[in-house]
């Protein structure tokens, strides 16, 4: 259907937004948005529209006949102008409503895929470019933006300086088997996997400089916490050591969860979050070595700590269990539509916790069996830093990992068993690993070599090294990650807007 210009009436009243309405009590306004939904009181048309700022209430009466004609049968996210009195109510999304007066339709679309019945993830997924308009993924990227601006602000109010590294990059930055390959005119190149040591180059330069970009990984992994496309935010900093760098992260963490308290609660609400835990995250934070994780995954206390997680799995799978048996009934017994749709999505999300849980009491035995046998060298596996950080009431620092499992360019402490001075960050709640950073290692040939990498294709980088090279570190924070953490969600997809993962590239 072609576009329909909004009448010249309309175009006379105050153009507004739904975050705005509370300044026009009693005025006439106009808003612009989609329809988000429609029911029926005989003579009178419930409206929701959303505009992007929020959701509200929009009321037709029949004896606005043009404006009812236009919206009775108009499709769900088909655009609309819409004019009429702002007022008060207390029981309306946002506290308010509009008296339609006027209707102009934009574009009437066709039958909108999502409809309000359950689809399953996969679906959803297909239709990621129309499942944003949803008001569970849309408020997702909403608490992002803060997230982002948040670690903006934080770098910018301490003198950082940020830079814009390469995408592009002749070598590995972590692990070379996890390398997007690009030919690059017949030259073989590849996508980012960090833009740290670009940073370091600035840093020498700036002092304290941070970047912001995607970064890649060829990670042939399904696990909730992995993206083979994914954003970090990595601070590098002159003249500080290991202790300077945790700092900066654990006030960097802080700041965000205060900030998204501030600003999200309500948001947080809606998605289900408890806010409980992320009100007890207070500096300090607390901190165990390798070693002592190590010891403590092995540990007797650990294996009873799993024991009691699972029983009370149970008892929550069996309740979820009873919950889906009661509404499955309430369904069967009732003919009204929107009754029906309601209890259909509250089935569906119980399904969904109970295969969840279900598939998680069947890993369980076997995260408890690698943690039983966890030896000394190997890196952290994400089911041992569930384990580890669900002992944790805040994000707990593990410090001094073995070198042989970290990075070339993180500082070594000499010693028979030779461990790098790094931390990683795990979030609690067994969110495991938001941030990963070091001290930098000061001669970096023969780490290079150790790792089975070639000097010559670093020459660049060993330059800093070699012309006024000081103690200098950085990490990297993982938004996507993080935003999982903050906002309570079960699956990093849900926090970028089209994720890529090992089985999805499309939308």
């Amino acid at each position: 259907m072609p576009l329909h210009d909004v009448t010249a009436d309309a175009c006379m009243h105050t153009s507004t937004t739904i975050r705005e309405l509370g300044e026009h009590e009693g005025q006439v306004v106009t808003l612009r948005g989609w329809l988000a939904g429609r029911r029926s009181g005989g003579k009178i048309l419930f409206l929701t529209l959303r505009d992007g700022t929020g959701l509200c209430q929009a009321i037709v009466e029949a004896q606005q006949a043009d404006a009812f004609a236009a919206t009775e049968k108009l499709p769900r996210e088909s655009s609309l102008s819409v004019t009429g009195a702002v007022r008060r109510d207390a029981r309306a999304a946002g506290g308010f409503e509009i008296a339609v007066q006027q209707v102009a339709v934009l574009h009437a679309g066709g039958e909108f895929p999502i409809t309000p019945k359950p689809h399953g993830i996969d679906f959803l997924m297909e239709h990621r470019h129309l499942w944003l308009r949803s008001r569970r993924p849309a408020t997702i990227l909403r608490i992002r933006h803060t997230l982002i601006e948040t670690c903006r602000t934080f770098f910018n109010a301490r003198g950082f300086t940020l830079i814009d590294t390469p995408i592009l990059s002749p070598g590995a930055g972590e692990d070379a088997q996890t390398l997007f390959p690009v030919d690059y005119f017949g030259e073989t190149v590849y996508l980012t996997q960090t833009g740290q040591l670009y940073l370091e180059s600035a840093c020498m330069a700036l002092g304290k400089v941070y970047c912001f970009g995607p970064t890649f990984r060829a990670e042939k992994s399904k696990t909730r916490r992995h993206l083979t496309e994914f954003w970090m935010i990595e601070p590098e900093v002159a003249f500080a050591e290991l202790g300077d760098v945790m700092a900066l992260a654990e006030a960097l963490i802080c700041a965000c969860v205060a900030t998204v308290l501030a600003r999200h609660e309500a948001d947080l609400i809606a998605l289900g979050r408890d806010l409980e835990p992320l009100r007890r995250v207070q500096a300090p934070f607390p901190r165990m070595t390798y070693s002592e994780v190590a010891e403590r995954l092995r540990s007797d206390a650990t294996r009873q700590q799993i024991e009691t997680e699972m029983a009370q799995e149970r008892r929550q799978l069996q309740a979820w269990i009873d919950q889906r048996g009661t509404l499955e009934l309430k369904l069967a017994g009732t003919q009204r539509t929107w009754e029906q749709d309601k209890l259909q999505l509250e089935i569906h999300a119980l399904r969904t916790e109970v295969e969840d849980l279900e598939r998680d009491l069947e890993n369980r035995p076997r995260h408890m069996e690698l943690a039983a046998s966890f030896t000394w060298g190997k890196d952290l596996g994400g089911s041992d830093e569930t384990i580890i950080s669900r002992q944790f009431e805040r994000p707990v620092f593990v410090t001094h990992y073995p070198a042989e499992a970290k990075a070339f360019y993180m500082k070594r402490v000499p010693g028979d068993r030779p461990v790098v001075l790094n931390m990683d960050l795990l979030a609690p709640e067994g969110y495991g690993e938001i941030i990963g950073g070091s001290q930098r290692v000061d001669v970096l040939e023969a780490a290079i070599r150790d790792k089975g990498l070639k000097p010559e294709d670093y020459d660049w980088y060993l330059d800093l090294r070699r012309y006024g090279s000081v103690p200098h570190g950085g990490f990297g924070l993982g938004i996507e990650r993080t935003l999982t953490w903050l906002c309570g969600l079960k699956h990093v997809r849900e926090t970028i807007p089209f994720p890529r993962t090992l089985g999805r590239m499309y939308p």
